[in-house]
């Protein structure tokens, strides 16, 4: 699997804003790449990348970066409602787009809502509150939380699960999500193995 997405230098990224923002470009990456791979199993397979991009990505900013910015930033319990209502909405179409799968004839019009959502939703959290978090926060404390980012994107669920957006429920239901998840993944892998 070409997993070019996870790129190895995010790892050695040390600033959470840096780190989020990287993430952010590559999740456009992925949206192009799953637009632009012909159909059939190139598609799916991009798209899979896409949705554990996603996944783990929103995760990680739920249970670090919101409940961090709610206390640093102004208006930080406003600015994070607001962007936990955009994932909550994102998360249930991609639910949807992954239940349709990429073979469905109404893929493309839903990938589009999706990526019409999650990139207004990205840019509203580069504004309201990255910007604010760059300006009220200390380098360390930026460097402790992309260490917290990275931690939590190793343990977070591969798919989506709309309803989790709080740090409580992320931490109750994540890990065992996760298991759920990266099980199924594994599976899903072998079976492809096994058609090919």
């Amino acid at each position: 699997m070409n997993d070019r997405h996870t790129a190895p230098e995010l790892m050695t990224e040390n600033d959470v804003v840096d780190l989020l923002v990287r993430q952010h470009a590559m999740i456009r990456d992925l949206f192009d790449e799953v637009e632009e791979s012909p159909a059939g199993a190139q598609r799916a397979e991009a798209f899979q990348r896409l949705v554990r991009m996603l996944a783990v990505h929103e995760t990680a900013e739920e249970e670090v970066l919101h409940p961090y910015a709610r206390l640093k930033i102004q208006d930080g319990n406003e600015v994070v409602d607001e962007r936990l209502a955009e994932e909550k909405e994102a998360k249930q179409l991609l639910v949807d787009l992954e239940k349709l799968g990429p073979g469905h004839p109404g893929f493309s019009a839903r990938l589009q809502m999706l990526r019409a959502a999650v990139l207004a939703h990205a840019r509203a959290e580069e504004r309201y509150e990255f910007a604010q978090l760059r300006a009220r926060t200390s380098v360390a404390e930026r460097r402790a939380m992309a260490a917290g980012v990275k931690a939590a994107e190793a343990l977070a669920p591969t798919h989506p699960h709309p309803g989790t957006e709080s740090v409580v429920m992320n931490l109750l239901f994540g890990p065992p999500l996760a298991i759920v998840d990266r099980t199924r993944d594994v599976i899903r892998q072998a079976m492809r193995g096994q058609d090919g």
